[in-house]
């Protein structure tokens, strides 16, 4: 595939936040094949394997979780940035590291961390990505983070398009190593952002159905999902439900693909640089008007019919009240940190409750409700499957 005139160059990278002496001893890759891969050996990646995605504490291993989610991402931000002509190392390795900051237990968990954290500043998973990145998983002797390039990080900081009022954990890291907030994040970003859309919008009507809080007739109200459907009972009459479902989810993300290939290629008609797609003031990975709109109308079903179920509300205020029961109790008692966190503990606020919340951040689901037990002496009821 011919490389896009606006596609990210990684030989003309912005570079690393430390300088590195690594040439020739880890084999001959790109910044951003090199960016990827520390992703994925990273302590911080592996343990998304058990975080939520969507449900807390499922009863079956088919559901998703966040590191199953960003495989799915990252296949197809592949995908969509190598018909483009993108970088597509650079855009896979946004994909796998957009998630990387969550905390246990998804928004709830978050949402925990951010009421404890509100005197301090409060807790955005986004940030967190970025200071997971560069500041907490270190496993280098000779710099702090995994010294990703500028363009991963830009990339990841504006996963949601320019920043005007970062929080304090982007603030500080911008100020360590500015990455251009107030614009416009390169087109292999913007295709991660929008990968990460078209993969838990579909995604998440496979695992909604599934557990049985998505109802089929209610998801057929929403006019263009049925017309996707009719067509696969049409195409496969005697195909049992099951498959045909997983049909629908395949053929809405092939229909939101081809319309943001269609769109972005438009949008993207005689740039000549990657400098361009930055100052071009809006988002040029994009759905045209009509499938934005529906796409609004699925999120919006997702969130009354999912998101807000109340059994899901229900497990959410059970698995907050573990995080923020954690954070409590390593703020009394800091002895009940493990020995290297405690060991590292600032004396002084609000250092000491954001490395606390640092540690809280990087556990996953079942580690949290472990540490909730071992220092409570109670398992949280509803929560024992996790």
């Amino acid at each position: 595939m011919t490389r896009a005139p606006f596609a990210a160059d990684p030989a003309a990278s912005s570079g690393r936040e430390f300088d590195e002496n690594r040439e020739g001893t880890r084999g001959a890759r790109s910044e951003f094949q090199r960016d990827r891969d520390r992703i994925v050996h990273s302590i911080a990646f592996r343990r998304l394997k058990s975080k939520t995605q969507v449900f807390i504490a499922p009863d079956g291993d088919h559901y998703r979780t966040r590191l199953t989610h960003s495989l799915e991402v990252a296949q197809i931000g592949r995908v969509v940035a190598r018909l483009l002509g993108l970088d597509e190392d650079l855009t896979e390795a946004l994909c796998l590291a957009h998630d990387i900051g969550h905390p246990p237990f998804g928004h709830a968990g978050e949402n925990a961390l951010h009421d404890a954290m509100e005197r301090h500043g409060g807790f955005c998973h986004n940030a967190q990505s970025l200071r997971t990145l560069m500041r907490v998983e270190s496993p280098y002797c000779d710099h702090e983070g995994l010294n990703l390039t500028w363009e991963l990080l830009e990339g990841l900081a504006k996963h949601n398009g320019p920043v005007e009022d970062p929080n304090w954990a982007m603030a500080e890291l911008d100020a360590d190593f500015p990455l251009d907030l107030g614009r416009w994040p390169s087109l292999e970003a913007q295709v991660a952002a929008i990968s990460d859309d078209i993969a838990y919008d579909n995604h998440d009507i496979d695992d909604g159905l599934r557990a049985g809080f998505l109802n089929l007739d209610e998801l057929l109200t929403l006019d263009f999902v049925a017309d996707q459907f009719r067509a696969i009972e049409r195409r496969f009459p005697n195909a049992p439900r099951d498959r045909q479902l997983r049909e629908l989810v395949r053929s809405q993300i092939g229909l939101m693909v081809n319309d943001l290939l269609e769109e972005t290629r438009r949008a993207t008609r005689g740039l000549g640089s990657v400098d361009e797609v930055r100052g071009a003031g809006e988002a040029l990975a994009r759905f045209s008007p009509a499938m934005a709109a529906q796409e609004r109308e699925l999120k919006a079903f997702l969130y009354a019919k999912l998101y807000y179920h109340p059994e899901q509300l229900e497990t959410a205020e059970k698995a907050r009240s573990v995080v923020a029961r954690l954070y409590a109790a390593y703020e009394q008692e800091p002895a009940h940190l493990p020995r290297a966190w405690a060991e590292r503990l600032p004396d002084t606020e609000p250092a000491r409750s954001r490395h606390i919340a640092d540690f809280i951040a990087g556990m996953t689901d079942r580690f949290a409700i472990d540490q909730c037990e071992r220092i409570y002496g109670m398992r949280p009821m509803g929560l024992s499957n996790v």
